[in-house]
This record gives structure tokens, C-alpha cells and sequence, in this order.
């Protein structure tokens, strides 16, 4: 229980460099593993989630080493995991629970894995149902949940899949184990989902075909260990963004962050609302990167649909409380993805923001945020609640800059999963008076 402190009068200043992109530093991980050689991934996430997928592969033989920034990842092939003694935890990781079951399908023994409370809400017959068509085995806990057994299996083959919904991790499950099936694996999204998988697959030599929403792999060739560096994950940056927006007389800069288009989402759906976002871009031969720019500003309210959502979905709830600042209403719908996160988070953030007296409604697909309300602790003070969820801690963080009264967080160990660091580097950009 941490208790959370209104931002000073002259607002945020400085300049902040948010930790790599999880996304990223997961895929860098696994493409590492199972490729020849030695991979070297800078700017490496060091968080709970990640450090769950170097647990798995560490369990299965690769030899994985890192500093606070740095990983080094000697690689085995597809072919020469070691069986593992133990059932392999993914912790709250639903990236290295879904990711996995595609890339560890054709494995030559059993797989137990598990997950916490969690996480082992969390359906997966999504995942599964696709990868079976692709004859991979699976054994799930009242047939949808974890723990699970990823069972052996020599023999896969390739599907044309079109995906009922858009979704980067089933996406990626479904072509990694096409890197290793007989025939081609098609994918057809309706809506572009986070590309990563398909960007990094070519770094380390893959062949993939994408173009107009349909994307084609066979099996692969042996991959070969690269150089990564990890853009500072933009899922983070939002908070600071949003932050820097609401909160009044701010003006910050965010560092080196990654503008993958399809994960830009946040910063399209903050200029409808009429944040003017400066994007000072850095070359890059990996993922595009920018610093980003930042200054107190007035919002007004947008409607996101379904369209926003793929590649926004993990900005909505700080988009949320951003709706509350903005002038009218914001409705959110398309946005039953949000229902199955690490926590249903639909429901929480309206439980969240309301106990600072945000005027929320709740849809089954999304909600309507009437903005323009002043924040503040009902009564004076307000205990608000992580939920266990990494998202709904940090955004009750910035929250807490702009409300007025006794703000207490608890379950802040919830953002160690993504950010572990956050609330110094929150203190860092408050001390300071000028850019």
C-alpha cells in the first residue's frame, strides 16, 4: 500500500525514458531460443512477465543471461529443447502463455504449464482452437483455462485461418507454429493487429509474406542469432503522455519510443481528442522510434469503435481517464477484448475512476465517459485498487496527479509486471521545474 501525491502547481517537467517494449523483448527472447547462435537484445525489459518467458526457456536448456539492460541469449534450435523436470509457470504472462503454445506445438514430450490466479482466468480456447486444426494437442483445465499440457507431438500442418477477432498474441501463436508445419499457414486479419512477430522473423532471417491484411508463412529455415534493440515500449509511454496532457503546466519529452503503426494507436486516438503530439523521429533499422513530446493541453471527446481498438487495446484504460479531463462525452464500444485482460478491465477501470468521481457508464463492449469532471477523493479519501492489473495501477497513478484529497494505492506490486520502476520515475519528472 503506497499512499499517491497530487502533482506540484508548476506541473511535470523533464525528460523520462520508459523501459523497453514488453512485446518486443518477449518475441526477442523466444526468436533468440530457437535460433543458431548468439543474440544480443539491448534496452531489454527487465519485468515479472518477461522474466517468466526466460524462466520457461531456461527450464527447457537455453542458456540465457542478462544485466538490468541487457540479454544475452545463446540458442538451441526448435529441435534440441531439453525436457523440463518441472511444470513451467508464466506467472500473469498471457504473451508467453499464447505465444508458446504455438512455437512449443512440436515438441517430442508433455509441456505442463500454469499460471496465477490470474492469469488462469484467462480463456484460451481462442489459441487452442486454431492451433488444433493445425494438429497440435492440447489438455486445458475445464477444457478453456490453465494449468494446461502442451502434449507431444511430431506433426503439424499448415491452415488458412481468418481471425474472428483481431488479436497480435492468437495471430502469433498460429504462425509460429507455422514456421515449423508441412504446407502454408495463412493468416487474414479484417484488422491489422500488432505486427512484431512478422518484423522479427525477418531480423533473424525468416521468410513471411504479408500484404493486405494476409499473411503467409512455411517452415523455415534455421534462424540465426541477431543484434535487437528494444524501442522503449509505447504501452508505458501513454501513461506519461496522458499524463503530461492533464495534468496542468506540463511539459515533458519521452525518449526514444517505439511508433510501430501498428501499435500507435494511443497517439492517433490523443490527436482526435486535439492533443497536439510532437514526433521528433530517430533512424532506426529495427522498429521505428521517436521522441516524443508532451505539454499540458485541452482535450475534447472523440467516439473509438471497433477500428481503434486493435491497435490501442492496451491504452484504453489510460485513454479512459484521459476521457474524463476532455470536454463532452467519449464512448468506447468494440472493445470486448478489454473484458479478458488481466483483469476485466471494462469493469475496473470504471471501478477505479468512479472512486475519484469520474461519471462513467458501463457497455458490454466498451463505455461512455462524460468528461469535463474535476478529480477528487469522494469524502476526502480514496483507497483505489490495482486489481492485480499492471494497466489499472499505473493508471490510477496519473490519476492521483490531478485529484484532490487522500489517495491511497494498494496492489501496487502489480506494476512490476510491465514497469517496475514507474512511480520513481512518476517522482523524477515532478521534482523538476524546466526542460
Amino acid at each position: 500500500m503506497i499512499k499517491l501525491v497530487k502533482a506540484p502547481t508548476l506541473g511535470l517537467h523533464g525528460q523520462i525514458t520508459v523501459p523497453g517494449d514488453k512485446s518486443i523483448s518477449h518475441r526477442a527472447v523466444m526468436f533468440g531460443a530457437i535460433a543458431e547462435g548468439k543474440t544480443i537484445i539491448d534496452n531489454f525489459l527487465m519485468s515479472d512477465d518477461v522474466m517468466h518467458t526466460i524462466g520457461v526457456f531456461r527450464s527447457l536448456g537455453v542458456e540465457i543471461t542478462y544485466t538490468d539492460t541487457q540479454a544475452v541469449v545463446v540458442g538451441k534450435g526448435l529441435e534440441n529443447f531439453n525436457q523440463p523436470s518441472e511444470a513451467l509457470n508464466m506467472g500473469n504472462s498471457g504473451t508467453s502463455t499464447r505465444l508458446l503454445m504455438g512455437l512449443l506445438s512440436k515438441q517430442p514430450f508433455d509441456l505442463n504449464i500454469f499460471g496465477d490466479e490470474s492469469l488462469s482466468k484467462r480463456p484460451l480456447k481462442r489459441v487452442t482452437d486454431p492451433l488444433s486444426l493445425m494438429q497440435a494437442k492440447f489438455k486445458l483445465s475445464d477444457e478453456e483455462f490453465l494449468p494446461a499440457i502442451i502434449q507431444a507431438n511430431n506433426t503439424l500442418t499448415g491452415i488458412t485461418y481468418r481471425m474472428p477477432v483481431a488479436s497480435a498474441q492468437v495471430k502469433s501463436a498460429i504462425l509460429l507454429a507455422g514456421i515449423q508445419a508441412d504446407g502454408e499457414t495463412t493468416v487474414i486479419e479484417e484488422l491489422p493487429s500488432r505486427d512484431h512477430t512478422e518484423r522479427m522473423l525477418r531480423q533473424f532471417g525468416g521468410q513471411i509474406q504479408a500484404k493486405n491484411g494476409v499473411i503467409t508463412v512455411k517452415k523455415q529455415p534455421q534462424l540465426k542469432g541477431q543484434h535487437v534493440l528494444v524501442p522503449s515500449d509505447i504501452s508505458s509511454a501513454a501513461f506519461f503522455m496522458v499524463a503530461g496532457l492533464i495534468t496542468p503546466n506540463s511539459n515533458i519529452t519521452i525518449n526514444k519510443v517505439g511508433i510501430n503503426p501498428t501499435r500507435d494507436g494511443v497517439i492517433k486516438l490523443l490527436e482526435r481528442m486535439g492533443a497536439d503530439i510532437v514526433q521528433n523521429k530517430i533512424s532506426s533499422e529495427g522498429e521505428p522510434l521517436a521522441d516524443i513530446k508532451i505539454r499540458a493541453q485541452d482535450l475534447q471527446g472523440i467516439t473509438i469503435t471497433g477500428a481503434d481498438i486493435p491497435s490501442a487495446v492496451d491504452e484504453l484504460p489510460i485513454l479512459a481517464l484521459a476521457a474524463t479531463q476532455a470536454v463532452g462525452d467519449t464512448v468506447i464500444s468494440g472493445a470486448e477484448e478489454l473484458r479478458v485482460k488481466e483483469t476485466d478491465r471494462i469493469a475496473t477501470v470504471i471501478s477505479e475512476l468512479t472512486k475519484l468521481g469520474a461519471n462513467i457508464e458501463e457497455k458490454p463492449d466498451g463505455m461512455i465517459i462524460h468528461g469535463g469532471t474535476p478529480l477528487h477523493a469522494i469524502n476526502g479519501s480514496a483507497l483505489l485498487d490495482s486489481h492485480g492489473d499492471h494497466r489499472i495501477g499505473m493508471m490510477n497513478v496519473v490519476a492521483s496527479l490531478i485529484a484532490d484529497g487522500d489517495v491511497v494505492l494498494t496492489g501496487e506490486d502489480a506494476m512490476s509486471v510491465s514497469y517496475p520502476g514507474f512511480v520513481e520515475d512518476i517522482a523524477k519528472i515532478m521534482k523538476q521545474e524546466t526542460l
